[in-house]
């Protein structure tokens, strides 16, 4: 099963390093490539030890924000006022690198916090990501626009791209993101940037916002992050365990409309999420049945589709989805 993940996951990958969100010749707009989704693909590479693939997604997102450096100046140095074209962009063509440009929920603080985080904890255990000065540099700047932004309070659109509020799982992807890169020599983070978010974090857990008390996005937060106490991290896997979980996958939130059938959409990659968390918590018991689940969730081919209409058996044409491809990967790789 590794290895036809591994190929279904390079099948989605452009020459440039970035991947499309799903097939490359998809109508859906998942032809295009999400800074999120591209670190997520890349804990695929990780878990299978595939190190120069690694490299060449994190390279290849350095390269996305140096093509965009002038526009994270513009926001550091004058950040009001804070309308959504001013963002870096969550969606770019990625084989030209370029941005996007049409009205999306482009403020996604959640995907600087996991570029910083992921180029973080791999700096620290020893793979060197940064090549020189110029990654240095937009890897600094990466900061000083979360401070620019006040990210702690800051409302944006979140995992799922929708409303504007203020997102604990945004929120604490942008914490572990500055305490990870933090320790890199040569990036100055101060530790009052890392308290306020850690602080706007414990006055939101365990909701994800002021209209959401349980959400599939706060699971990002145990992992890969691993910021949540271990009373947090319990009430976040009740709450998503008890409200969330379906059939075929877990519902992103209770009413979700996306590809709502009259059902919320059951999401696949929900399955492995679970899997990994409970195999780093050593039990047995529920990893096997999340990978049970996760197998069960897979097409004919193999392939992690986006979700499942609700209550049904039939999957949408974001298939496959590289993140939950990935994920797969993560769950079901040795160490």
């Amino acid at each position: 099963m590794i290895h036809k993940s591994v190929a279904i996951l390079e099948s989605l990958q452009h020459p440039t390093g970035l991947f499309s969100a799903s097939r490359k010749d998809v109508k859906t707009g998942y032809n295009l490539c999400w800074i999120r989704d591209t670190v997520y693909a890349s804990l695929g590479f990780e878990a299978v030890k595939n190190i120069a693939a690694v490299k060449k997604i994190y390279h290849a997102l350095l390269g996305l924000f140096l093509k965009h450096e002038n526009k994270i100046d513009w926001m550091i140095s004058q950040p009001q006022p804070k309308v959504p074209f001013r963002y870096i962009h969550a969606r770019y063509d990625p084989v030209a690198m370029c941005e996007v440009w049409e009205e999306w929920g482009n403020k996604q603080n959640d995907a600087i916090g996991a570029v910083l985080f992921k180029i973080g904890e791999l700096e620290n255990k020893g793979i060197k990501i940064i090549r020189g000065s110029s990654d240095l540099r937009i890897l600094q700047k990466l900061v000083n626009y979360l401070e620019a932004i006040h990210y702690w309070h800051d409302k944006d659109n979140g995992m799922w791209e929708e409303s504007e509020e203020v997102h604990a799982s945004s929120v604490g992807a942008c914490v572990a993101g500055l305490k990870a890169i933090a320790k890199v020599d040569g990036i100055i983070v101060p530790q009052q940037l890392i308290e306020k978010g850690e602080e706007a974090l414990g006055l939101l857990l365990p909701r994800e916002s002021e209209t959401k008390d349980v959400d599939l996005a706060l699971l990002s937060l145990i992992y890969p992050y691993n910021i949540v106490t271990p009373q947090q991290r319990a009430a976040i896997l009740k709450n998503v365990e008890e409200k969330l979980v379906r059939e075929r996958g877990i519902i992103r939130y209770a009413g979700d409309k996306y590809y709502n059938n009259g059902s919320e959409a059951e999401w696949t990659f929900g399955f492995p999420w679970l899997a990994i968390i409970y195999k780093q918590l050593n039990n047995p018991e529920k990893y096997a049945h999340y990978t049970k689940k996760m197998v069960e969730a897979m097409n004919e081919n193999g392939e992690m589709p986006e979700l499942y209409y609700g209550k049904t058996d039939k999957f949408n044409e974001n298939t496959p989805l590289a993140w939950g491809q990935a994920m797969a990967m993560v769950a079901v790789a040795e160490g």
